[in-house]
């Protein structure tokens, strides 16, 4: 039967500090320890093994939030590679089979994600803003918006459906978000001729993340784009369509996947709007109402390439109430 000891053997026969370990379970997921009844860590023989790994593997250079996702058996293959052999002192463990050499270099957005998510979780907003200035300045605007805000959005949408966070740090991080994006996404000097974009989500859906990150995508293509925020009804959203001449109406459906009001909410929507003003439908649960989607004429977008795609599309597109007028 495999033994559990409290976080103070683990400290002692890892080398780490007690708030260390804390901060590697809580912020990287290192380990997941059980529990006792009154709340004390029970860490196992094969835990306080990975927890050695990591401890060998951070002296030797590298950054826990690039390894700590990593098995058991990648850590101890990269131990091997990375430290000399001399300074390997592994824990007793079934013999490590040959194995290519594990690469310890990881996508810098992995990092940016979980620093993101970190601060998130402590609703630190200057943390966030930090995470989002410095992964805009190495990957650029459209690799922020593909490599971090769109992982961002399914994590944090996973995390509140297995409640890990609360509808308050969702809310949190769209305002931090939304604020960000439209700081440094805004173009300069916009032509009179540039098509306008309705952004906004549904009547019932109140998850606004993914209209956010439309809304950024859509300014950074050179869009002049109306962003109206959550839960609009359809009439709502058709009279804002009408009134600012708008090329299209993009929504962002999160949750539920099988809301028989958000059917209706399409329909209608369709009917109000004028024929020439295309509705794009992105997020999470917009694969389960593919056929409503359809059903109105309307374009389904499962990623943000697929959403650059059709705005330029439709950018470079004749609307057709045009092509009657110059019949």
């Amino acid at each position: 039967m495999d033994l559990h000891h409290p976080i103070k053997v683990v400290a002692r026969r890892t080398g780490l500090s007690q708030h260390v370990i804390r901060v590697w379970e809580k912020r990287y997921g290192a380990v997941e320890p059980a529990r006792t009844e009154t709340n004390r860590r029970l860490y196992s023989e094969s835990e306080i093994e990975r927890l050695h790994l990591l401890c060998q593997l951070t002296q030797a250079g590298h950054g826990i939030c690039r390894i700590a996702k990593l098995s058991t058996e990648q850590l101890r293959a990269l131990c091997c590679h990375a430290v000399p052999p001399e300074n390997v002192t592994i824990l007793p463990s079934r013999p490590v089979s040959p194995v290519a050499p594990v690469e310890p270099e990881v996508d810098p957005s992995t990092q940016y994600l979980d620093e993101a998510m970190a601060a998130i979780r402590m609703l630190d907003d200057e943390a966030l803003d930090d995470v989002l200035c410095r992964a805009s300045v190495e990957l650029g605007h459209q690799g922020l918006l593909q490599k971090v805000v769109v992982p961002l959005t399914h994590r944090l949408g996973a995390d509140w459906e297995d409640g890990a966070i609360k509808v308050a740090h969702e809310h949190f991080a769209s305002s931090v978000l939304r604020t960000f994006l439209c700081n440094h996404a805004k173009p300069c000097n916009l032509p009179e001729s540039a098509p306008v974009l309705v952004v906004a989500t549904p009547s019932g859906q109140t998850h606004e993340l993914g209209a956010v990150l439309v809304a950024a995508a859509a300014t950074n293509k050179g869009w002049r784009v109306k962003y109206l925020g959550t839960n609009l009804p359809a009439c709502e959203l058709s009279g804002a369509a009408i009134q600012s001449k708008a090329r299209a109406v993009a929504l962002s459906v999160v949750y539920p996947d099988d809301d028989a009001e958000l059917v209706l909410q399409f329909t209608t929507l369709r009917k109000y709007l004028p024929p020439e003003v295309a509705i794009l439908v992105g997020g999470r649960a917009a694969e389960s109402y593919a056929d409503a989607i359809a059903a109105i004429g309307a374009s389904l977008l499962t990623d943000l390439t697929q959403l650059n795609r059709k705005l330029d599309e439709l950018r470079n597109s004749v609307p057709q109430r045009r092509i009657r007028g110059v019949e």
